[in-house]
Formats: C-alpha cells, structure tokens, sequence
C-alpha cells in the first residue's frame, strides 16, 4: 500500500514541467489545472493507487477541437465566399486503438474518474466531437428544388382588369333560400338574354318584385320597414350575379327601398302590402309606360316624309316613334345598323317589316356607306351621365361620330328614370364586360373556324366582349325626354326633377 501512495520527487517535477509519455512514448501536453487536480487527489486520499503514466488515452485537447473548428469555419466561409460547390474535405482525426481504449478504461481510478467528469463539465465531450467533426454537404448531394410550375396565361385585358368579377351565374345552383322563384327564373332569362333592354329588364324587375312582396311575411320580433328591405337585397344579389344592373333598375330599387322606409311600423302588413304593390304599378305606368308614349308623340313630330330614318340595334323607345309615325301616314324608310354579338337590330327590323314600313339592314363594317342616305339619326339609350354623355350599346359612338362626321343631326330618345347623377369621360371606368364566348359562333362544321371557343387556350389570345361604349355630347343635338326637348347640358337639370317628384 505505501509503494503504492508514494510519490518521486521526479515525478512531481515531471508533473510540473506538464509532460507525459504514455506506452507508446508518444509526448502529450496536460494543462496545469489537470495535473494539480489529479495529484492533489491522489495526496489527499490515502489506500488509493497511483495512476500509471499511460492511463490518459489519446484523446484530441480542447484546444486542438477549438482549432480544427476555427478552421473549418473559416474554410466554408472561403468556399461560400469564392461559390465553390466542392465539399471540404474531412480533417484527418487521431483514433486510439481498441487495445488502449480497453487499457485507458481498465487502468482508470477513481480520482482520474472525478477529474475527467469535471473536465466534461467544463468544455463538453471531447470524444463525441471528435469522432463527428464538421462537414460540409456536397452541392451535387443536396436535393434540388422542384421546377415552378409554368404559370397560366391570364385571358383578361390588363386595361379593363377592374371591370372583371365573378362569373355570370348560368344556372340557379348555390342559390339563396330565401330568393323567390320567380326571381330565379328572371335571373336566368337576364343571363341568357331573354330579357334585353333597358326598360324591359326594369319592368321585368319590378313585377317580380310585386310577387316577392305578395309572398312575403314578417318575421316575429321585426318590423315590415326594417326586414323587408333586408329580404329584397337577397333577391338583388341574385340578379347582380346573373348580369350588373342597369341604370333604370338601380334608379328602381332605390326609389322603392325608399318607400319601404317610410312606412309607418304600426301599419297592418296586408295595408302596407297593398300599398307598395299599388305604388309599383304607378312607378311602371308613369315613369316608363307613358313617359314612352309622350316621347314618341314628340319625336315623331320630328320626321318628314321622305326622310331616311337610321338608328343602331334596338331600342323600344325608337321603335315606338317609328311604328308612332308610320300609324299618322308619314312615309319614310328605315336603315338599321347592327353588329355582334347580340344582333338585336335583326328583331328591331322583324318588328318593322311585319308593320308594313321599308327597311334596310346592314352590319357596321358597311355603315360608312349607308350613312351618306340618311337624313336623320334616331338613338336609343342605357343611360344619360351627368355631362351630358350617352352611355348606350357598343357601337353607338361609331355611328354618332360618322353621323357628326356627315353632318346629320343626332337624336337620343330617352326617359328620365335613364338619368344618373354620375360623370364618366370614358367607357373604361364604368361598362359591363360580357363572356368571351359570346363573341364568336356555335363550333358548328359552317362557323368553326371562327368559334372561340378553340381560341382560348390558345397563346397570346385575349378577347374582349364589352356591352357599352360613351358617346361624347357635342356629337348629339338634342335629347327628347317625357320632359320635352333639351340639349345634353340640361340632363342634371332633369334628373333633380324627376327624382324629386
């Protein structure tokens, strides 16, 4: 036991010099607090055994680990740096035998067992960061993102982008359950063209809104004024959903909304019912019905016999004048321009050839020939802007400018329930974009070259289908109203008028 706890002073001063050979007589530096640590524990306990020279196995320092990181860090900053893609290559790692692992692990004492635990807690395991050094992974082994996916081409017109919303509804699938049936057949025949017009849509809109109003009942614990107008916006969405409201279907909507208001909550429903039905009546048969009639009593005053009468698509407006002064013996013929895709001049021209009056018809890529015949101009309206503009069928403009051009007056015929208190310059801001593929015709074996329907997917393809154009005020001479005879300028005027009454 005391050969075993003695010490050598050549020892001590081999320890002091921090220099140690293990069985190999390999040299390897300790640092000064290992060396203290060790003796002084192996002083201090008596019946210990001296640890043997070579109980350290050959394990990397602290410092070295430090080092070999530094440097592997600043060499992947070097790649990084110069873009190499070439992996770094491993640091060679010292490894000790499996014959000195077992003797280290066999000959190790419990003093060397402490200190090498308080050496783990100062700087980690040196072992496991020797046997896992730092690499860097290879480009060429890195998996490669998948390919973008090409991105669709977009077929709407960048210029008019804000004009474009949710598609026409064609079918009355994901409809409300509070719309009224009536309302979901209406919807579809505005879809689909059934209703066209102006007015047509406007009258259509308000009688169906007479059944909603006969069919409806007031919820418990709610007024008629308050819940009736929340039920009719359903009913509204429907129709916005299946093609935008006209001008006349939103002057319309407000006046009745407005009347809906102002009905007293004490009122029976059935009475107040009965009342806003009556109203409807009223609103159609003055506003639209006989402001009709008083304009084409004015404005078929306007034609003489021997006139040339030309006028673009269909305008019930137009036709009543015509039909109005072919009844009180004036003898004149008609031109009708039309154009696509809705070719309603073709039912403005039916209509008048089966009531006896001469009728020519033609496309506008044939109308600057046509318009040197005529005298007159007569058109019909969607809506009267604030300026004093036409907002009217696509086409319009053409044919008031080559009037303006020719020196033949132009004559819009409108009622006041057109008039809006809007100001447009242009037919950009506000127009209504129809689907692309009403343009071309059925894909049949005659017309199939000319179906867009093939041309869709087809690259750098965009079609544009708009349904109004904006004629300026200086190519119109004057406006006939139920009012009377006014210039453009005097619209404003009119619409305070009417909306006031």
């Amino acid at each position: 036991m005391s050969s075993d706890t003695l010490s050598s002073p050549s020892a001590g001063a081999h320890k002091g010099n921090q220099e140690k050979f293990d069985n190999n007589g390999v040299e390897k530096t300790q640092k000064p607090h290992e060396s203290s640590t060790s003796s002084t524990a192996a002083n201090g306990i008596k019946g210990s055994v001296k640890q043997p020279a070579d109980e350290k196995s050959d394990k990397t320092s602290g410092a070295e680990l430090k080092k070999r990181a530094k440097a592997e860090k600043a060499a992947r900053r070097a790649q990084a740096k110069e873009g190499q893609q070439k992996p770094l290559q491993d640091v060679p790692q010292p490894r000790e035998s499996k014959d000195q692992a077992g003797k280290s692990l066999t000959n190790q004492s419990p003093q060397s067992s402490s200190a090498s635990k308080l050496q783990h807690k100062r700087r980690g395991s040196s072992s496991a960061n020797a046997q896992r050094p730092l690499q860097l992974r290879s480009a060429q082994h890195q998996p490669t993102a998948p390919a973008p996916e090409s991105k669709r081409e977009s077929k709407k017109v960048a210029m008019f982008g804000h004009l474009y919303g949710a598609p026409k509804r064609t079918t009355i699938a994901g409809a409300g359950k509070d719309v009224h049936p009536s309302v979901l057949a209406l919807g579809l025949q505005m879809s689909n063209y059934v209703v066209c017009g102006s007015n047509a849509r406007c009258v259509s809109t308000l009688l169906v809104f007479k059944r909603v109003i006969d069919a409806y009942t007031t919820p418990p614990g709610t007024s008629l004024p308050r819940h009736l107008t929340v039920h009719l916006s359903a009913q509204i969405d429907y129709l916005v959903s299946c093609r935008p409201l006209s001008v006349s279907m939103g002057n319309a909507i407000r006046w009745l909304k407005l009347l809906i208001s102002r009905i007293d909550p004490d009122t029976p429903e059935s009475k107040a019912k009965a009342e806003l039905c009556s109203a409807i009546d009223n609103f159609i048969r003055e506003r639209i019905t006989a402001a009709g009639q008083a304009i084409a009593s004015s404005a078929y005053s306007k034609i003489q016999d021997g006139d040339v009468i030309l006028t673009f698509a269909k305008s019930s407006t137009v036709e009543r004048t015509l039909l109005e002064a072919h009844r009180q013996g004036k003898s004149f013929r008609v031109i009708v321009v039309d154009s696509a895709p809705l070719h309603e001049g073709a039912n403005l021209a039916r209509s008048l050839i089966s009531s006896g009056l001469q009728v020519q018809y033609t496309l506008t890529y044939t109308f600057s020939h046509m318009v040197q015949g005529a005298t007159k101009v007569l058109l019909g309206a969607h809506a009267m802007m604030s300026n004093g503009r036409l907002y009217s069928r696509v086409g319009t403009a053409l044919v008031a400018m080559m009037a303006k051009e020719a020196d033949i007056p132009v004559i819009v015929l409108c009622e006041s329930v057109k008039f809006t208190d809007k100001v447009t310059l242009d037919s950009i801001a506000i127009n209504e974009i129809a689907p692309s593929q009403e343009l071309g015709y059925p894909g049949t074996e005659t017309h199939e070259e000319v179906s867009t329907e093939k041309w869709q997917d087809s690259p750098n393809f965009q079609a544009l289908n708009l349904m109004y154009d904006l004629t300026p005020e200086e190519y119109i001479q004057m406006v006939i109203t139920e009012y009377g005879s006014l210039p453009p300028s005097s619209v404003p005027v009119v619409h305070r008028l009417s909306t006031n009454t």
